[in-house]
């Protein structure tokens, strides 16, 4: 039996389902996140787009490129930011973790762009924090 996490934007027209362990969560503190999220930061689980099936609303996915070679995709009925594709990493997209239902089995593993977050929002949680990107994990050896 594989594991299954269930997600939806906040009116529900779409809905889709992750196949699959979990990464874990990375918590990026950019401008340009707090911005598209309208919060202090972007929770992020990357996910293989192999793992990622869409049950309804694909359709009703909007694209905005807010980068060259970043497009980030939110529910155009009800605005969720749904998730971000980097054009460098074609097979993975980054799923915002709030819309996956609870209980998601997954850890906090870090923090990015800690240079700039939001002054008003202090880091407590003792994970790694980054100045810029973090370091990519290392490959696994076949």
């Amino acid at each position: 039996m594989s594991i299954k996490h269930q997600g939806s934007c906040l009116c529900g027209g779409i809905s889709f389902t992750i196949t699959g362990a979990l990464e874990p969560i990375q918590v990026c503190h950019c401008a340009q996140c707090r911005q598209a999220q309208g919060g202090p930061v972007a929770t992020n689980i990357p996910v293989e787009v192999s793992a990622l099936t869409f049950q309804r609303g694909e359709d009703l996915l909007q694209i905005y490129e807010s980068s060259p070679g970043k497009i980030r995709a939110f529910c155009k009925v009800c605005g969720s930011p749904v998730f971000s594709k980097r054009d460098s990493l074609p097979d993975v997209v980054r799923i915002r973790a709030g819309l996956l239902q609870e209980p998601v089995k997954a850890q906090l593993a870090f923090h990015a762009f800690t240079s700039s977050k939001a002054s008003w929002w202090p880091i407590t949680s003792g994970l790694p924090e980054y100045p810029e990107w973090a370091p990519s994990p290392p490959k696994p050896i076949p």
